[in-house]
């Protein structure tokens, strides 16, 4: 599981409403052809926010290879004609177009660049724009696939633009996973039901709705202003502590810059993998999220400076 962000280079706010809706149809697609499943997401002005599950790779029959190849770059798409002519003639994929269509299959890594470079140059095409889009090669969070995990990851993403003050609710913002999967997307409600207790989709919104608007008083409410940083940086000081609702609310630089999240025995796991980029004084890998209401959640990196705002 990883909840992977990139950001315009300069922080511009150059992903327009059609930008946003573009991103959001060719990472459904995208996501299909790849075997990623989309748990959530969120387009922003500036930057986005994916959460992913990228499952263990699976070998694909040649047959199942050019299906997904005609559905995602269509009949007459310069890889799909190549491949119908191997099978013609040889009665197989060429080695190396199978490789190179494979490879961006089970890594994250690789379908992320496959994203932003698709994206880019539909930007640039559409603007009359060149060069860079991006800002850097994309920051992720590796995330344990736990419902406790799961559900504060997903709803931090979805909350995005009530963090940004653009809407009070997220299913007035129809460039997040939330409010797409309220309008019919099957394939987000099957990412956010993997993780919620109903089998049954409108108990599991009822559910989600519950763990967004936690602080508003009820599921349908969503008047809960966003708290003033400086009264947070007052109240942490005092030693107290945000219910999660609130902080859901906030920027909190764990859910994006924390290396590792999850349980206490999923980080120090990964910890023990990755013990070699660590130094030796260290002794263990699970840190708290200081001054929030995360009891069970643990993340890489002990974060002290502006992790909150």
């Amino acid at each position: 599981m990883y909840h992977c962000i990139s950001r315009v280079v300069g922080g511009q706010m150059l992903l327009e409403d059609l930008g946003k809706e573009k991103l959001a149809e060719l990472l459904g697609r995208l996501a299909e052809f790849c075997g990623v499943e989309v748990i959530t997401y969120c387009m922003m002005s500036n930057h986005f926010h994916l959460l992913l599950r990228v499952p263990v790779r699976v070998e694909l029959s040649d047959a199942e290879l050019l299906a997904k190849m005609v559905k995602f770059y269509g009949k007459k798409g310069m890889l799909t004609v190549l491949a119908q002519e191997g099978l013609k003639l040889r009665g197989k994929l060429d080695p190396d177009l199978r490789a190179s269509v494979v490879r961006r299959m089970g890594d994250v890594s690789a379908f992320m660049q496959e994203f932003k470079q698709r994206f880019s140059r539909w930007y640039n095409k559409v603007t009359g724009r060149f060069g860079t889009l991006w800002a850097e090669r994309f920051t992720s969070l590796v995330v344990e696939d736990s419902a406790k995990a799961l559900r504060t990851v997903a709803a931090y993403i979805d909350l995005n633009p009530v963090r940004a003050g653009l809407v009070k609710d997220p299913q007035d913002y129809r460039f997040c996973g939330y409010a797409a999967a309220l309008t019919g997307a099957k394939a987000i409600r099957q990412g956010l039901m993997s993780f919620l207790k109903p089998a049954d989709w409108v108990k599991a919104a009822a559910e989600y709705r519950m763990l967004l608007f936690v602080t508003g008083g009820s599921a349908n409410r969503s008047d809960k202003a966003v708290l003033d940083p400086q009264a947070i940086k007052a109240e942490l000081a005092r030693g107290g502590e945000l219910s999660l609702g609130q902080v859901l609310r906030l920027r909190v630089r764990h859910l994006t810059d924390g290396v590792f999240l999850g349980s206490k025995e999923f980080v120090n796991e990964m910890f023990a993998r990755h013990r070699d980029r660590f130094g030796s004084r260290r002794k263990d890998g699970a840190r708290p999220i200081r001054g929030v209401a995360l009891p069970d959640i643990r993340v890489m990196r002990d974060l002290r400076v502006n992790t909150i705002g």
